[in-house]
């Protein structure tokens, strides 16, 4: 499912306009990706959270060179699903 069908469907259920949707579907993906840039966590309650997880450093190698090299510790954005979105979907 991508966005526009995400946009369509909230529309034709709610009888609101596609252009506000966008808007408001955009706004939320907007807010959950600078909160989560902020280093905050955004917590959904009956859907999951979206979470960032620190990796911690290491060694890897680069075959076709045949040497190693450090990746850094960094953080990766997650999304845990609540239990009930686990339920439904199980």
């Amino acid at each position: 499912m991508t966005k526009a069908d995400i946009v369509n469907e909230i529309s034709r259920k709610t009888g609101l306009e596609k252009s506000a949707v966008l808007a408001i579907v955009e706004k939320l993906m907007e807010v959950v990706k600078d909160s989560m840039a902020g280093g905050n966590n955004v917590y959904l309650r009956g859907f999951g959270s979206f979470v960032i997880k620190t990796r911690k450093e290491k060694t890897a190698r680069n075959i076709s060179r045949n040497t190693t090299i450090k990746i850094p510790e960094h953080n990766i954005p997650a999304f845990k699903p609540s239990k009930v979105f686990m339920d439904v979907v199980k």
